[in-house]
């Protein structure tokens, strides 16, 4: 009789489990980076007597002003918690309500000592910068977890709603409270999302599936011009996220702006990965991504090279495709735009805070475990980015103030998440964020590394103001890295999405354009910025006009689909729905 297999787990996999053990408690992060920059600060400290004077000369000083400015109070002054503070003054407390005591006290006296804690990480010599921003992250989340405006008992403004209202916020709150956690349980969306529904009011612009692997879907959408621009354009979305980012409500769907002004729009919809797609690396989404889509994009209009859009991700991985096809001496690509994408991660912002050996490897864990990064992990990682807007604000608008904000399409598509496998994601992570590849010309395709500088085509790069995803500084380093002739940036306002998704008509958004040839002299970030004159409006048609100019003239509609290629449903596909 045959003895049953027991296969034994090797070490690696034992550390592996014990290490995605500890994540699930952590929520991901990695306790050993943080301990290991508190330590290193406590230790520089230790060594540091004159910054350790200045700081407690700072505590005596802000204990002092917190003591004199109650006392002013208690003898009958009605003073605001802004009071001696100067533009270092919170906005959360300059309503007339916080001017009451004791309320402005407690908020005075918080605003002082927030500001003594935020001071601990600065100019502490030999405290590493990526210690320092641990330590002042670790900071960020205590005072925005400790805020008075996040307790009823402590906010003045929340006590006068909850009177004029007999309560019946905080019975909304409750309300509001029960149905979370029903959805959340049930693993559905926010209240509200389905009011926006995929092929009706979200992702609706008409199209055909044409081609579709175990990664992706090509869509081709149906042209709404007699003609059309001959060259087609190819959209490589980010896989972080579901495509229709770019294919959101009529006003600002970019698939629907170019296709109304005559340009025949094919798009990447990336399948959701499972954890049986564990093994996905970054060459299949290369090849089964990028260069399947473009091999079925120049099938069905043969004969033209193919403008190209990389997002986010997708701009890093149409990067890598570009200077691997022109390494092959493929010339199907005529221009390549790319959308708040980066390629060197030497600076990559806020982000930066979770990527490093420790934490990486506790991420690498969990999802080699799992198979696959939850959408829910990736999104808890960008809300502690911004505590106070994306957590706190939100948490005492619904559940204290009982109010919702209204489901708007960009908030719907934000809830519809993805997940990463495991491979892919770990490469990218160590390969590009932790040991910046790409740039440096080690990033390998097909086991040999590629270049950017093999980039020669039309380049329109796009930058966004306030991004903390792909901060526009990063972005805007892709002109060192490449050797187009003609190369164009534009720094748009807003952040990673909304500044990308603006509509062909915004009039609170602004845009700087500057184009230069190889030859000419390259500026420093902050000199292009001091020295290109801003414009007012969406940065849409100027991009657009951009594409128009550089393709050939118009031509009839080319078919949907192709004998190759034939249609198989209508977009958006069965991809983009899958949760």
């Amino acid at each position: 009789m045959l003895e049953p297999t027991v296969s034994t787990p090797t070490n690696e996999q034992i550390d592996k489990a014990f290490r995605a053990a500890i994540g699930k408690v952590t929520g991901g992060l990695s306790p050993t980076a943080f301990i290991t920059a508190w330590t290193d600060w406590a230790q520089q400290i230790a060594s540091s007597p004159g910054r350790q004077a200045e700081l407690q000369q700072d505590a005596l000083q802000r204990a002092l002003a917190t003591f004199t400015f109650a006392s002013r109070v208690l003898s009958g002054e009605t003073l605001s918690p802004a009071e001696g503070l100067g533009s270092a003054a919170d906005n959360r407390y300059t309503g007339e309500a916080w001017n009451q005591y004791p309320f402005n006290v407690w908020a005075h006296a918080f605003q002082q000592g927030a500001a003594w804690l935020q001071s601990l990480n600065r100019n502490v010599d030999g405290l590493s910068a990526y210690h320092a921003d641990l330590v002042g992250f670790t900071v960020t989340q205590w005072l925005e977890a400790l805020a008075p405006s996040n307790f009823l008992g402590s906010n003045p403004e929340l006590l006068e709603l909850t009177r004029a209202e007999g309560g019946e916020n905080l019975a909304r709150g409750l309300r509001h409270i029960v149905e979370d956690t029903a959805r959340t349980m049930k693993g559905m969306g926010p209240p509200g999302t389905e009011g926006f529904v995929l092929g009706q009011n979200l992702a609706a612009t008409p199209g055909q599936v044409v081609y579709r692997n175990a990664l992706i879907e090509l869509i081709q959408y149906s042209p709404t011009t007699p003609d059309v621009h001959a060259e087609p354009v190819l959209i490589v979305p980010a896989w972080i996220m579901k495509y229709y980012i770019l294919d959101l409500s009529a006003k600002n769907s970019m698939v629907r702006y170019l296709v109304e002004q005559g340009h025949t729009v094919f798009m990447i919809s990336w399948k959701n990965p499972e954890a049986g797609d564990r093994d996905f690396d970054m060459d299949d989404y290369l090849k089964h991504g990028l260069k399947a889509a473009l091999d079925a994009v120049t099938s069905i209009v043969p004969q033209r090279q193919v403008h190209t859009v990389g997002y986010c991700i997708g701009g890093t991985l149409l990067s890598i495709g570009a200077a691997a096809l022109a390494r092959e001496e493929d010339t199907r690509l005529a221009s390549v735009t790319l959308l708040a994408a980066q390629t060197d991660f030497s600076e990559p912002g806020e982000l930066s805070l979770f990527i490093n050996p420790t934490q990486l490897a506790m991420l690498e864990a969990q999802m080699y475990q799992e198979g696959v990064l939850d959408s829910r992990q990736m999104g808890g990682a960008f809300q502690m980015l911004r505590p106070r807007d994306l957590i706190w604000q939100p948490l005492v608008n619904t559940y204290l103030k009982g109010m919702r904000e209204p489901m708007i399409d960009l908030m719907a598509w934000n809830a519809d998440g993805t997940r990463m496998p495991w491979k892919m994601h770990t490469e990218y992570l160590y390969r590009l964020y932790l040991d910046n590849e790409l740039s440096s010309g080690r990033f390998p395709v097909d086991g040999a590394p590629v270049r950017l500088s093999d980039i020669r085509v039309p380049m329109f790069v796009v930058g966004t103001e306030t991004d903390h995803v792909a901060p526009w500084k990063s972005v805007y380093k892709v002109g060192n890295l490449v050797r187009s002739e003609d190369y164009t940036f534009l720094l748009t306002s807003g952040g990673h999405n909304a500044g990308i998704v603006s509509g062909p008509v915004h009039p609170k958004r602004r845009h700087r354009l500057r184009s230069r040839g190889l030859s000419d002299p390259h500026l420093a970030p902050e000199q292009w910025l001091a020295t290109t004159t801003p414009a007012t409006g969406s940065w849409w048609p100027v991009w657009e006009a951009w594409l128009s100019g550089h393709s050939g003239g118009r031509v009839a509609p080319p078919s949907m689909g192709s004998a190759d290629y034939p249609p198989l449903e209508a977009a958006p596909g069965e991809y983009v729905r899958a949760r």
